[in-house]
């Protein structure tokens, strides 16, 4: 990858600046959020949709990003940090569930569905998406032991929120039906909905890299109720914490923590 002035075109991260584990989060605000748990957090820039620090937790040399909103952009992390060291990417964000009683659970998936176009760039949509297993195990005990309720299973990654999640002026004029879709979701027992997991998995796997995914379910299917205001920041706070301490007890793993 061709580096400007010795940083990356989009991030604007350099060689020396990404630890080994990294935290990806869609929102760029919610890494500000992140970085407050961090010990001697150094703020590495904000460019673009991509936010970066890197610190420690616990002991463990630890890179918080950003990713933006779907898959295009999370690839461009993707290989901009991979590029500069990350050996370990867990997906830290929020999940649209599609069992009701899924709503304010972690959701650690396995594997995702391949319905977005940007995994399709790097392989055949024949591969598998899929999760490492040792990150799932650590990650999933992680929100156990912060008194949490688990979901492990597979989610399906969309392109677009206004025509596959969410209900729009303009969805309802085209007459598409967002309610077959996610019904149709439910035969092949997907729990939940997002844009970035499965190209994520896609990417990581090629690289040779650990990658993982840990979200919140926040919204129920096309947001029929959702978390907001000072309750979602409150949560995603905990799911903050919650995801520092799966990566930290995976990083540890063997050491008897």
């Amino acid at each position: 990858m061709d580096m400007v002035n010795g940083k990356t075109l989009y991030g604007m991260c350099a060689k020396g600046d990404i630890a080994k584990y990294v935290l990806l989060s869609g929102d760029p605000w919610r890494v500000d959020v992140l970085a407050k748990n961090l010990e001697n957090p150094r703020h590495i820039a904000f460019s673009r949709e991509y936010n970066t620090y890197t610190g420690t937790y616990k002991g463990v040399e630890v890179t918080v990003s950003s990713t933006g909103i779907g898959a295009p952009s999370a690839a461009i992390a993707m290989e901009e940090l991979y590029e500069c060291g990350m050996e370990v990417a867990v997906r830290m964000g929020t999940f649209m569930v599609l069992n009701d009683a899924d709503f304010g659970k972690y959701c650690v998936p396995i594997g995702a569905m391949r319905d977005e176009g940007t995994s399709a760039q790097y392989a055949p949509v024949s591969y598998p998406a899929i999760a490492d297993a040792e990150l799932v195990k650590y990650l999933s005990q992680g929100v156990k032991d912060n008194g949490f309720e688990v979901v492990n299973g597979i989610v399906a990654t969309k392109d677009g929120f206004y025509t596959n999640c969410r209900e729009s002026k303009f969805s309802l004029e085209r007459g598409i039906d967002m309610f077959k879709q996610i019904d149709e979701l439910r035969q092949y027992g997907i729990a939940a909905i997002d844009m970035e997991t499965s190209a994520l998995f896609t990417i990581g796997r090629l690289m040779g890299i650990k990658v993982a995914s840990i979200a919140l379910a926040t919204v129920k299917e096309n947001l029929k109720e959702f978390m907001y205001g000072d309750i979602k920041k409150a949560n995603e706070a905990v799911l903050c914490k919650v995801a520092l301490d799966g990566l930290v007890k995976y990083a540890k793993r063997g050491e008897g923590v």
